[in-house]
Parts: C-alpha cells; structure tokens; sequence
C-alpha cells in the first residue's frame, strides 16, 4: 500500500512511518523542511496550508493517516488554523472514497474545557461530514521514546516529586502501540467509527499512581503533590515568563488537566480482533527512561 501521512516528522508520527516500512508499505510523508532520504519514504516538500504540496501527497495513495495538529497555540486562532483548517485541507485533497484514518484527542470528548479539546472536535466534525472512509481516533495520555511533551514530568520525577491535578484519573498509551494501531487501521476497511484505546488498565490510572510508576522506572522513589487548579494556572504564567512561547504548562491545559475522568469509554475500545495493547506500562515507562538517559536528556 501507499500510505500517505501528514505529521509524519513528529513523535506519533516518526513511530507511525517505522510501523508502516515494517509492514511493507510504501510511505509518502508531507514535511515543512528538508528531511534525510530514507528507502521506502517519499517526502512532499510542503505544509497543510499548500493545496499544491497535498494534492501531490494524496495522489494515488491507498490510505492517509492525518497526525499532524497542534497541542499548543497562543489563542483559539491558533488551535484553529492547525487543528481545523489543517484537518479541512487534508480532507478537501483527498479522493472521496480514499482510506483516512484521522488522529483526534481524547479532549474533544469535552470540548467546552479547553480551546485545544474544541479544535479537535470541531476537526472531527469536519471529517465525519466527509465523502471518506474514515475511521478517528482518541488517544489518551501519550507517551514512549521520543516524546519532548513529557519530558518535564519524568524530570520531576527524577528529583523525588510530581506535579498533578487535586484528583482524577487518566488512560495511558505507549506510542508504538497507537502507531501499530494506526497502520492496521489503514489496512482494514473504514467502519467510520471513533475509538478509544489505551494500555489496558482497567478505569485507568490516578494521578498519584502514574507518577509512582513513572518513579518505579526512573529507580527512584516519587512524592505526588496535587495542586489546585488556582495554584496550576499561577505555575501556567510563570511557565510563560520563563519560556514564553515553549511554555509546556499553558492556561488551556490547566482547564483540561483538571478535569476528574480522562479514562477511556471501554465500549469505543478497538475489537479485540483488530488490535490490543501489546507494551505493558513498567516495559514502556522503562523503555522512556532509557531513552532520555540516551539522549542526555535525563
């Protein structure tokens, strides 16, 4: 098959090209700069906002896999412009009929919290009113090697504590099972469904044991200390001072980190005929640790 991806220089993404050269696909990736030859990638010079660069990435492909969006932006035009605008522009490019699998967030199941969880939504929205056959998912929690966005959270823990919400619980996936997910569904006829996946763990995780286990990784003991989200949004505008733009800790993700159920809807899990969760949590939260010692980054 030619698999054509957007996002495909990203942490998700990177992990979703691997899956795919294994599976014998052949992979077209849309990409902003220039990106090292690689046997089986095609790469398209361009970016969601050129109709000239997607038209050439979807042109004869027998699936697209859309990855690409942004976590952060400055304001709702932002999330907008690469959430929704990005997801209606890949659509418009892609043969009605075309194989699409489209990647959301599990934040657009409540897309009153945050402008993030309404700009997913709104791009599934868009997809669902397509002429495609599409299937979406709703990934939890992410994280595996690679994965600049939880990088503070496993450096905290390396100094004895973690930062979370007052309570709740969230799902959790390693990234190599969603890209293996991913690729199958691409494979697989369309059931225009939208799943939710995760590790397995039954009503997911709190808070507090995540970062125990985050702990158990790092080989180090871990101290949980819940915030308010008073106290959350004034870590939010300090994180702006200190890094402006690069601020990982963002007024928008305080609305949507408190909320008390991030925990996936069992009944929109995968058919286990088609995909399960295969990485136990203390292999991949292991697997992360070793990977940032690698990179230095630990």
């Amino acid at each position: 098959m030619i698999l054509a991806l957007t996002g495909a220089t990203g942490f998700v993404g990177g992990h979703v090209v691997r899956r795919a050269l294994e599976a014998g696909h052949q992979v077209r990736a849309l990409a902003r700069r220039p990106q090292p030859a690689r046997d089986g990638v095609s790469w398209i010079a361009g970016a969601l906002d050129d109709p000239a660069a997607l038209a050439e990435l979807t042109a004869g492909a027998d699936a697209v896999i859309h990855i690409a969006g942004v976590v952060n932006a400055p304001d709702r035009a932002g999330f907008a412009a690469g959430n929704v605008d990005g997801t209606r522009a890949i659509v418009a490019a892609t043969a009605p009929g075309t194989r699409f699998v489209h990647v959301s967030s599990l934040s657009a199941r409540e897309p009153q919290l945050s402008i993030y969880g309404w700009s997913k939504r709104e791009a599934e929205e868009v997809v669902a009113a397509s002429a495609l056959a599409w299937d979406m998912v709703r990934p939890p929690g992410i994280y595996g090697p690679g994965d600049m966005e939880m990088l503070d959270v496993f450096r905290f823990a390396r100094r004895g504590f973690s930062i979370t919400p007052p309570a709740g619980r969230a799902s959790w996936i390693h990234v190599d099972d969603l890209a293996r997910l991913l690729v199958v569904l691409a494979e697989t006829p369309a059931g225009r469904a939208i799943y939710e996946m995760d590790d397995g763990r039954e009503g997911g995780w709190t808070h507090h044991a995540f970062a125990e286990a985050v702990g158990v990784a790092l080989g180090r003991a871990v101290r949980p200390i819940a915030l308010t989200p008073g106290l959350l949004r004034l870590g939010a505008r300090v994180d702006r001072l200190i890094r402006g733009k690069r601020a990982r800790l963002t007024a928008d993700r305080v609305a949507y980190f408190c909320h008390p159920d991030w925990t996936v809807d069992p009944a929109k899990r995968p058919p286990a005929a088609l995909w399960a969760p295969a990485i136990a949590s203390d292999t991949g939260l292991r697997e992360t640790v070793e990977s940032y010692r690698a990179a230095g980054l630990l």
